[in-house]
């Protein structure tokens, strides 16, 4: 192979780089080389007909599966370059340190008959290498896929495969270097970029497109307050301007009500789920730090290189994030930045306690925001976005929260001063889900599948005592479990830090009461716990100390204004906010020999009707010997409504083996997308389907396989969903595809959906795996289409198919779940998928017409209409074969 690319780029009088060399073994050599060039990069090389394949890993090489590094292909390079170690001087291409990381030797994965180096050749020409190295550092199996299509042609993939040799942990190449090869660079050295590497930025002294004090809406005491700021120099040393800065800005608190409000004056602002942080820019230089004095200047140094180029002394308040789809903040990736640098970091900056000299916490705070807004426009850089906000209508911006996933939304009053380090009334939060801090007192044994932690046992401090507040063991996957397992291990004691006894299921380790964490959960308990505690993360930025319980104030009378203020009284909540009913009666069932807790029995699920969530149970229970036969065996994906219908809604597919009772019946799946186990519940009997229902669980929505047979499923499925057309046009889709079902000598079954369409399913026996049953849906889809394109649509995107019957035929695919018959679903009137006759589905037919109110009475009326579907055996592959034809 041509080595002239890489003479041609080197002096060789200069460097001392090999120019040739010879294999001398049957061994192929790879190599991975660390170089501290303009930017630090590691080179990976392999052996191949004489020569070093090469690329340029920025990242570095990784045995995590996860990390797809990208590697740019760069010259050949000769044999003996695999020893090359040291500095190449400056001026010469690639000047900088070179030290050889690692080196061994690799074999292709796959043999095709060719020799060694032919066949390599052939792969790497192919853009799809697959090699095993064995290094002392990269072991196992490893891929080299070329990006096709970019703009960089030299675009490649490095991939580690799983097998035995690789990890589930963040993997930094730098990790595994030793510290005198890095700290090489911080000596005396002629490497310009070596030198300079590291130094801080200095600030930008750009003047400011416009005063602060122009914004046309401040009042005049805020326009006099930033003009007398703009007359001093940008960034100018001045004992009198500067000294004003306080050292330390505690952050003005928050104070939790019940509900959301209206009100004339007040702002509404997201809750962004982060770090809130104080940034104080003084002269160019910048502190970042947190509530309790932590800073963060390293953790989150792309920030403290933003604000610093505000060109002028400030103090900010705000919430350091990780900016994800819809614009919703993503804590977990904000936990994961330190380690992986990884996501859109941004600093939501939503107040200004200080402007050159000038405190402004006396300012009511439209006008400080005023203020702000004008400096975020002037610094136009992406990494420090102002906080919007509405004004008067936060009902209308928690439902906003509420669909967007968001953690909640802030009240504050807008005539309000800053009160540093004070909770009052004049700021409060408003949580779509339940959230609380709590301190991690121990840990139980894990159980199952689980390993290191079973559950974590949580405690809030009441004066100087810990009260305990429950165990939490979800919201952890592996990799996550053994980081935090890991880090507890340096706090573990002998003594529990609770005065009272604590019973767990599983042994317990106690640990000092120092690590914070935040969970969010369904309700407290009336005995104090917290009701299905899900772990987001680990709070660093608050004293174990400090956290209290905290409870949720009612809204009436919140944030008075003062007398000379409008009176106005707060709005009520609408329907879809209502706030929770009295503390219900709890009651205790004992079914299939098993005593079941139901909980909350009075609570209304269905508000206009005012249904509660123990009459929905007793639907259950009624219609128990028809609905089971259709579950049994079947793993659940939980769609739980802890608050109703009108309340917020979340799924739960992985079950705290921790926390459920012992006699539950569970399986165990792996999830290719997670590649963790996920625990399904299995509900069989009437003690599982109480329990699942009071966990809110209102609909219910089995998979269409069973578990002894989990890549075949019993049915093909059919979902006829209408937009804005008549139901008389799903009457007419069901007819029809009814008929060319007959005209295959095809037997099928119709229920409502319960919601707006109904469900068409085609038995199927369990004889083929779902692509064959998603190819068949296809064809009948396809084939329903074609004899009715004016009001029926195959295509998924709602934009393209709208007044049209959509017929969906995607639901036949491992994991999906449908509402089961004689379940009831989330929607007004309280509805139930009712199986139907075939002669029931005409022009009559009203979906609001089947609701728990009734149904048992139908059935004990005509029995289960399906329950023969599971012995029905549909030949699809016959007709598949007739149409390929």
């Amino acid at each position: 192979m041509s080595l002239q690319k890489y003479h041609q780029k080197r002096d060789f009088q200069q460097t001392s780089e090999p120019r040739s060399g010879k294999s001398k073994g049957k061994a192929h050599i790879f190599v991975v080389q660390r170089h501290h060039a303009t930017r630090l990069h590691y080179d990976f090389r392999l052996e191949m007909d004489g020569v070093l394949k090469s690329w340029a890993v920025p990242k570095g090489p990784s045995l995590n599966p996860e990390d797809k590094r990208l590697a740019m292909a760069v010259e050949d390079h000769p044999y003996d370059y695999k020893d090359f170690e040291g500095e190449i001087p400056p001026g010469n291409y690639g000047a900088g340190y070179v030290y050889v990381w690692d080196k061994g030797t690799y074999e292709l994965l796959h043999e095709n008959g060719r020799s060694f180096d032919a066949s390599a050749l052939k792969e790497w020409k192919d853009g799809n290498l697959k090699v095993v190295l064995h290094g002392k550092k990269l072991k196992g199996e490893f891929a080299l896929v070329k990006m096709k299509g970019g703009r960089e042609e030299n675009a490649w993939l490095m991939i580690k495969h799983r097998d035995k040799y690789a990890v589930d942990e963040a993997y930094d190449s730098e990790e595994h270097t030793p510290k005198r090869v890095i700290e090489k660079l911080k000596g005396p050295s002629n490497n310009k970029a070596a030198e300079t590497k590291g130094r801080r930025t200095p600030a930008k002294k750009a003047t400011p497109k416009k005063k602060a004090a122009t914004a046309k809406k401040a009042s005049p005491r805020a326009k006099k307050s930033a003009a007398g700021a703009a007359k001093k120099p940008a960034a100018k040393k001045d004992s009198e301007h500067t000294s004003r800065m306080k050292t330390f800005y505690a952050p003005m608190l928050t104070t939790l009500v019940d509900a959301p409000f209206d009100r004339e004056g007040w702002i509404f602002e997201p809750k962004w789920d982060g770090y809130r942080a104080i940034a104080a820019v003084k002269d160019g230089e910048t502190e970042l730090y947190s509530r309790n004095k932590l800073s963060f200047n390293e953790a989150y140094a792309p920030i403290v290189e933003a604000v610093e180029n505000i060109p002028h002394n400030v103090v900010l308040d705000g919430e350091i994030i990780i900016l994800g789809a819809n614009k919703k903040s993503d804590f977990q990736a904000l936990q994961n930045y330190r380690s992986t640098g990884k996501g859109k970091l941004v600093y939501q900056v939503f107040d200004l306690l200080h402007l050159d000299g000038h405190e402004l916490g006396e300012l009511p705070l439209t006008e400080r925001k005023i203020l702000l807004e004008e400096l975020v426009k002037q610094l136009d850089d992406p990494r420090v976005q102002y906080s919007a906000h509405v004004a008067g209508k936060g009902v209308q911006l928690f439902e906003k929260a509420a669909k967007a996933g968001w953690e909640g939304i802030i009240a504050k009053d807008g005539e309000s001063g800053y009160a540093g380090g004070v909770r009052t009334m004049s700021w409060l939060k408003i949580k779509v889900t339940g959230r609380q801090e709590a301190v991690i007192c121990g840990y139980t044994a894990p159980r199952g599948a689980r390993k290191n932690i079973g559950a974590l046992l949580l405690g809030v401090y009441e004066g100087k005592k810990l009260r305990y507040i429950g165990l939490c063991g979800g919201g952890f996957n592996d990799v996550g479990l053994k980081s935090l397992y890991e880090k507890l291990q340096d706090y573990r004691q002998d003594d529990s830090p609770f005065e009272e006894k604590i019973k767990t299921n599983m042994p317990v380790t106690w640990l000092k009461p120092e690590l914070v964490c935040e969970v969010k959960f369904s309700e407290w308990t009336q005995g104090g716990l917290l009701r299905q505690p899900i772990f987001i993360a680990l709070r660093e930025d608050k004293p174990a100390t400090a956290v209290k319980r905290e409870v949720a104030q009612h809204i009436t009378g919140a944030g008075k204004k003062t007398a000379a203020a409008k009176k106005e009284p707060m709005h009520k909540p609408k329907a879809n906010m209502q706030e929770p009913a009295e503390v219900a009666k709890d009651r205790v069932l004992t079914l299939n020999k098993q005593e079941v807790q139901l909980t909350n029995q009075q609570k209304i699920y269905w508000p206009k009707e005012k249904i509660t969530k123990g009459q929905l149970i007793d639907y259950y229970l009624s219609v128990a010997d028809y609905i089971l036969p259709h579950l049994k065996d079947r793993a659940l994906s939980l769609h739980r409504f802890p608050n109703g219908i009108a309340g917020q809604s979340f799924y739960q597919k992985d079950l705290d083996l921790e926390q459920v009772p012992a006699w539950l019946k569970t399986t165990q799946v792996h999830s290719e997308s997670t590649n963790k186990v996920i625990d399904y519940l299995v509900c069989n009997n009437e003690a599982t389907l109480a329990y699942m229902v009071n966990l809110g669980c209102i609909e219910i929505n089995p998979w269409l396989s069973r578990i002894r047979k989990p890549e075949n499923p019993d049915y093909v499925v059919l979902d006829l969903d209408p937009e804005d057309i008549a139901f008389t046009a799903v009457v007419e889709t069901a007819q029809t595809i009814r008929k060319i079902l007959e005209s295959h000598d095809i037997v099928s079954y119709c229920k409502t959906s319960g919601a707006s369409g109904l469900h068409i399913y085609v038995p199927t026996g369990g004889k083929y795996p779902y692509e064959t049953c998603r190819l068949f849906a296809e064809y009948i889809a396809q084939t329903a289409n074609e004899q009715l394109p004016e009001i029926t649509s195959i295509i998924r995107a709602k934009a393209k198919r709208k007044n049209k019957v959509y017929i969906d035929f995607l639901q036949n695919a491992w994991g999906q779940t449908i509402a089961s018959p004689y379940s009831a679903r989330p929607q007004p009137g309280a509805t139930v998928a009712t199986p139907l006759q075939w002669k029931e589905v005409n022009a009559k037919l009203d979906i609001k017409d089947f609701h728990i109110g009734n149904t048992l009475k139908r059935l004990e009326k005509q029995g289960d209409l399906w329950e023969n579907i599971l012995k029905e055996k549909n030949d699809l592959k016959t007709i598949l074969k007739s149409v390929a034809q």
